[in-house]
């Protein structure tokens, strides 16, 4: 009878991912004091020699790389919320739904963790807060292409833009804080009206 052959061994890359995916987890949780690299290894089902190993800057690179998973996965949302319609009032509701359904579905967990991670360490940990403004630059230019291609002069559709991201980081902060996703279903709201009243060229 044949030996049956050995499982094959998680890639490299696979245990990087799931060393990012986790931290990124752990962050939108507990925080960045909070989260130590024992404890991502530990939810990444990998040992703290490889977190080291993929990751010689410790927690803080890791945090700058789950910000960044973390604002490419946030921007993937908005990009699918706003190709939803041609109508930019449409879209740009569709993008707070899109988060509540998410919220909703995780229990109210998985929110994005530039933001929070941003804040509790603004000042004390220069690459975190590069990587959230990158993060927040790259979302509102999404929203401005969208508004400028409704005929919003690129001014007002920059400003503009600016406020939806803002809407919708306080309304996903509401909505986990109360655990109740009505916060972004008024957003989605409020915003469809903000878009609308904008002056077009």
């Amino acid at each position: 009878m044949a030996a049956t052959p050995p499982s094959p061994r998680p890639s490299d890359a696979d245990t990087r991912r799931r060393i990012i995916r986790a931290t990124a987890a752990l962050l939108q949780q507990q925080g960045y004091e909070s989260t130590s690299v024992k404890r991502i290894a530990g939810t990444a089902q990998a040992s703290p020699s490889s977190v080291y190993h993929f990751f010689p800057g410790g927690k803080q690179e890791l945090a700058i790389e789950a910000m960044h998973h973390g604002a490419r996965e946030f921007g993937e949302m908005l990009a699918a919320g706003l190709a939803s319609s041609a109508d930019p009032a449409e879209a740009t509701a569709a993008c707070a739904l899109l988060l509540a359904d998410d919220l909703r579905r995780s229990d109210w967990s998985d929110g994005c963790p530039v933001a929070v991670t941003a804040l509790e360490t603004i000042g004390r940990v220069p690459g975190l807060q590069e990587a959230a403004t990158q993060a927040l630059t790259r979302w509102q230019d999404l929203v401005t292409t969208k508004l400028t291609g409704s005929g919003i002069p690129s001014a007002e559709a920059r400003s503009l833009a600016g406020t939806v991201i803002s809407m919708l980081e306080g309304a996903e902060l509401l909505s986990r804080v109360t655990a109740d996703d009505t916060p972004l279903r008024d957003a989605a709201v409020h915003l469809a009206q903000l878009v609308r009243a904008a002056p077009r060229v």
